[in-house]
């Protein structure tokens, strides 16, 4: 053995650390690894080729005053195995439509295999048709993705899980878990109890108490039928005088997680923690955590954030080495499961 072991943060696999191991694989027959970022992903992207010890594929993109977009390939990708690494966030079409033009610019270029990484994928709430006379836009997403000509994709945190049946390609559907998780309990925070924001992610939230070995309460939200807008919130279990891991998927403008946090802390919860995977934060979003006093906030860079807006209780962890690698081992045919011991 050349090197050391180190964890995989995000993962249960211990690496051997070798600063000399280049992960070009010569005869492997979908080429060699090349990345190539979006506009929305050049930072994540950059921590990932370090990881692999990659360069960054060139390309160059251009928006026309009529807002058409235009990406070329500065650099030849013929018989190569291309990850496209572009998460769906603000401005979502702008970086949508890049994605799926970059991956038509590598098809039309002979690439060996065309894999889109996709930190967070947008849309994945619409994935049923719960009423008349609506979309299944998740769908649509993926019928996109595979038409423009992707070979596989990669992702974190789906909305819903069933959405990985919506492709025709394969995938991986990876989590943010092991690496929030693994960061709370190097917290080793006393009397605490997991409390999920509400009902609908109560059961990922029984994975969080589990791991954790602590007592689980949920969050639920009621709707006044007296006003049909206001809602009122019931503990489920006990957090007097406990301290509480409020856990999520996404926090979007921070609405549920103040009115969890208020109803928690008026059953006299201690200390207030939040841990979710991805860092949408819109409107009054920042301003909202800010106010909350909370101890500690706890999510990833699946998301950009203006490093501005960055609050000092938040504490950012890079999904780049989980993805790095995963592209190792999907470049190599290797299994992904074996990472967390599946």
């Amino acid at each position: 053995m050349d090197g050391t072991l180190e964890k995989v943060p995000g993962t249960k696999f211990m690496r051997e650390t070798d600063t000399n191991k280049i992960v070009h694989t010569f005869g492997n027959p979908h080429g060699n690894i090349m990345l190539f970022p979006g506009a929305a992903s050049e930072e994540l992207c950059a921590e990932i080729a370090h990881y692999l010890k990659l360069d960054i594929g060139e390309s160059e993109r251009m928006v026309f005053p009529n807002e058409n977009i235009f990406v070329r390939l500065k650099e030849s990708v013929r018989g190569q195995d291309v990850y496209v690494i572009q998460s769906m966030v603000t401005p979502l079409h702008d970086n949508m439509m890049e994605m799926l033009i970059m991956v038509d610019a590598l098809k039309r270029d002979s690439a060996g295999r065309i894999n889109v990484v996709i930190p967070y994928m947008s849309y994945t709430r619409s994935d049923k048709k719960d009423q008349p006379r609506v979309p299944i836009t998740a769908r649509l997403v993926a019928n996109m993705i595979e038409v423009a000509g992707a070979d596989r994709y990669i992702t974190i945190d789906l909305h819903a899980m069933q959405i990985q049946g919506f492709f025709n390609i394969p995938g991986d559907a990876l989590t943010a878990f092991h690496l929030l998780s693994d960061h709370v309990q190097d917290l080793n925070i006393p009397d605490l109890v997991v409390c999920s924001a509400d009902l609908g992610f109560a059961k990922k939230a029984r994975n969080w108490a589990e791991k954790l070995g602590t007592p689980l309460v949920i969050v639920e939200k009621r709707r006044m039928f007296d006003t049909g807008q206001s809602e009122a919130l019931t503990v489920i279990g006990e957090v007097e005088g406990k301290n509480v891991l409020l856990v999520d998927d996404e926090v979007l403008t921070g609405g549920t997680i103040v009115n969890a946090v208020k109803a928690i802390r008026d059953k006299g919860a201690k200390d207030v923690y939040l841990a979710f995977s991805h860092p949408l934060l819109k409107d009054k979003a920042f301003e909202r955590l800010e106010s909350l006093n909370l101890k500690e906030i706890i999510t990833t860079n699946t998301v950009p954030l203006p490093h501005d807006k960055i609050l000092p209780n938040m504490r950012i962890l890079s999904v780049a080495p989980l993805l790095g690698e995963v592209i190792l081992r999907a470049h190599e045919g290797r299994s992904v499961g074996e990472l967390f011991n599946e």
